[in-house]
Order: structure tokens, then sequence, then C-alpha cells
């Protein structure tokens, strides 16, 4: 069996896909973009700014599942270009208990939707 995770406090998909699901102890959930659930638009601001706003919609994600990012044991990190891997590397590291980090893939795409600049997708344990 799955749940699906869905909540306000991160943007509704934008496509015929759930914002998170949980499954035999696992969650998983979607590719986030650097969308601002209150505005719907892309937060300003560059890679730093997209990152964090991201990851925040993850963290949502996660508190509505009853997780936290501590939860986390793996991320992929979709990148538009590898040259913001330091800038987005940064605030990374603020969302996570250093000594527990996940395991991680950062990846250079083409493109990524709505041309952003980060993506990032996470899976947890309960």
């Amino acid at each position: 069996m799955k749940e699906i995770i869905s909540t306000d406090k991160a943007p509704k998909a934008i496509g015929p896909y759930s914002q998170g699901i949980k499954a035999k102890g696992f969650v998983f959930t979607s590719g986030q973009l650097p969308i601002d659930r209150e505005t719907g638009e892309f937060v300003s601001g560059g890679i730093k700014e997209q990152t964090r706003m991201s990851l925040s919609n993850v963290q949502a994600i996660l508190k509505e599942a009853g997780l936290t990012m501590d939860n986390v044991v793996k991320v992929t990190v979709f990148l538009s270009d590898m040259n913001n891997f330091q800038e987005m590397n940064q605030v990374y590291a603020e969302f996570f208990t250093e000594g527990n980090y996940p395991s991680r893939s950062a990846v250079e795409v083409a493109r990524l939707p709505k041309d952003a600049l980060v993506e990032i997708e996470t899976i947890s344990v309960e």
C-alpha cells in the first residue's frame, strides 16, 4: 500500500504526480522546484535562493509525513549549470545535521521545468 503525502505548505504539483508518497517505511518526495507556494512563482534571486526554496518545499512535505530532514537517506540534485554547485552546496549544508548527511547525487541537466536553476528530490525513512 502507498499513502499520498500532500500539504498546502509546499507548491501544488504542476502535473499528474504527488508531492510525496509514503510506502513501506519510505517517503519519496517528487522533485521540488524553487516555487514560492504563496505566489506560485519562482523565488527571486539566484542559485542560493532557489536551492533554499526547493529544500524548504521538501522540508514541508516531509513535515506533513511526520519526518524531518534527518530522516532523509538519499538526495538527488538536478542543476541547470554545474558551475552553481558550490553555491548550491553551501545552502544545502544548512538543511542537514553534520554527521547525519544523506547520500547524494548532483547532476547537470540540459533543462529543468520552467527553466529553474535547481530541482531537488529525496528519499527518506521513517
